[in-house]
């Protein structure tokens, strides 16, 4: 696949997550062609990942065609494809079948789970980055429940119900609230054997407040809000070590637990390449205001990948600002095409939404903050309107009627794994996991 069958310009973009989809849409009519890589050819709606792991929706209501979403780009063509490695000098990308030649490229590959060099984390944790991580974070719940029925140790049945969360962002946040909605509800109809004994759910974070990017006061008033709901929060607790029965802390205490699951840390995931590019904290590729490489200009980055600093502070990696940098590179990327120098990228941001849980949410926007079932109600309007699809929208908002009108978990199913096609079964995947601005809110 070499530039020589055509004399367009040709635009690479590796990376069919927010910021990478959002170029590619943007980029319809250009002229220039335009190929988005990825090893999946869904896109995957990473914010509502946890109500998939918590039983509330479908695996297929958070994730939508790269294809259906370009009808309508006859300039945009998708490739599913890995991406080996990437030759910034010939202008070259490396796939598991072909090599692609670019005259501009943008790496939009996204983020990884990192597991912060704790003992045992990334074998018995489990990382929430992907549909199929949320399908086994909620086949290994669902059978932690089953397990729990059949044990008659006291002690033993009270680990399998202890559900630990390492983390305290958003994802963290949601995924405990969720948690706890499930236990109080749908468990307790599906397993009336173990009514007596109720799901113990820990929550830790490393540092003095929950939802870090948000206000203290937030911080605190969610906290406050889980406690009183009955998720036991620890702050400042940092863990020392991973078993596969339970964590631990630093502090010398163990706390014994059939599960744990890893919404702490997050580096930037990007296909090898032959030349060494300046990277920052987290592993992130270091970009110019333009979100331009500072080794190459005809390179961009954005999302999680990209290191972006405004206001001498870097992004956090959140989807509205994946979302904006891809409409921002489309934009550059026509000026370069026009013979015109890019523009510097400002991020606008609208604010902040988190949910916590049983009708109560907290939010920060234009600089005001507040909590109660008012952010719980714009959470889910905002993610209402960003997921893509009809379809998808109308069993969301089904599934949701059912999950908090009448307390039920509607899908309580445990599915077989994924499993990898073999090459000759056409197992053609990306380097990187689904991009851009995974465990946090819209």
């Amino acid at each position: 696949m070499s530039n020589s069958s055509s004399q367009r310009t040709r635009i690479v973009i590796i990376g069919a997550g927010f910021g990478g989809l959002q170029a590619a849409q943007s980029l319809s009519g250009a002229d220039a062609e335009v190929l988005l890589i990825d090893r999946h050819a869904h896109h995957t709606f990473i914010p509502l990942l946890y109500q998939v792991a918590t039983a509330q929706v479908e695996p297929t209501q958070v994730v939508y065609p790269v294809r259906t979403l370009l009808r309508g780009s006859p300039n945009v063509r998708f490739l599913m494809s890995e991406v080996h490695r990437v030759d910034f000098h010939s202008q070259i990308i490396e796939t598991d079948h072909s090599l692609v030649s670019y005259d501009y490229l943008l790496l939009a590959t996204g983020g990884k789970t990192t597991f912060q060099g704790v003992a045992g984390a990334a074998r018995y944790g489990l990382p929430l980055r992907s549909i199929d991580d949320a399908i086994a974070i909620r086949n290994h719940i669902i059978t932690r429940l089953e397990q729990a029925t059949g044990e008659g140790n006291f002690q033993e049945r009270q680990r399998l119900l202890t559900f630990t969360i390492v983390g305290g962002g958003a994802t963290g946040v949601e995924l405990a609230g969720a948690l706890l909605e499930w236990m109080r509800g749908a468990m307790g109809r599906d397993y009336p054997e173990l009514r007596h004994l109720p799901a113990r759910i820990i929550l830790l974070q490393s540092g003095d407040q929950l939802l870090p990017d948000l206000p203290k006061k937030l911080g605190k008033y969610t906290a406050k809000k889980l406690r009183r709901l009955g998720v036991e929060v620890y702050l400042q607790t940092k863990v020392e070590r991973v078993s596969e029965t339970g964590i631990m802390l630093s502090e010398g205490r163990f706390i014994e637990a059939g599960t744990v699951i890893w919404t702490a840390g997050q580096g930037a995931t990007y296909p090898q390449s032959r030349e060494a590019v300046a990277t920052a904290s987290k592993g992130k590729v270091c970009v110019n205001s333009s979100l331009q490489l500072l080794e190459y200009p005809n390179v961009y980055a954005i999302g999680d990948v990209a290191y972006i600093l405004q206001n001498r502070k870097p992004l956090i990696g959140v989807a509205p600002e994946a979302l904006q940098a891809g409409v921002q590179v489309a934009k550059n990327l026509r000026r370069q095409l026009q013979g015109k120098s890019p523009k510097p990228f400002r991020y606008f941001n609208k604010g902040r939404l988190a949910i916590i849980g049983c009708y109560t949410g907290v939010g920060y926007i234009a600089g005001v903050a507040f909590t109660g079932v008012v952010a719980w109600l714009m959470w889910l309007g905002v993610h209402f309107v960003y997921l893509p699809g009809f379809r998808n929208r109308l069993l969301l908002l089904l599934s949701w009627v059912q999950g908090y009108l009448f307390a039920d978990r509607p899908v309580r199913l445990i599915l077989p794994a994924t499993q990898p096609m073999t090459k000759g079964e056409l197992s053609i995947s990306l380097a990187s996991e689904q991009p851009d601005s995974g465990n946090d809110s819209v």
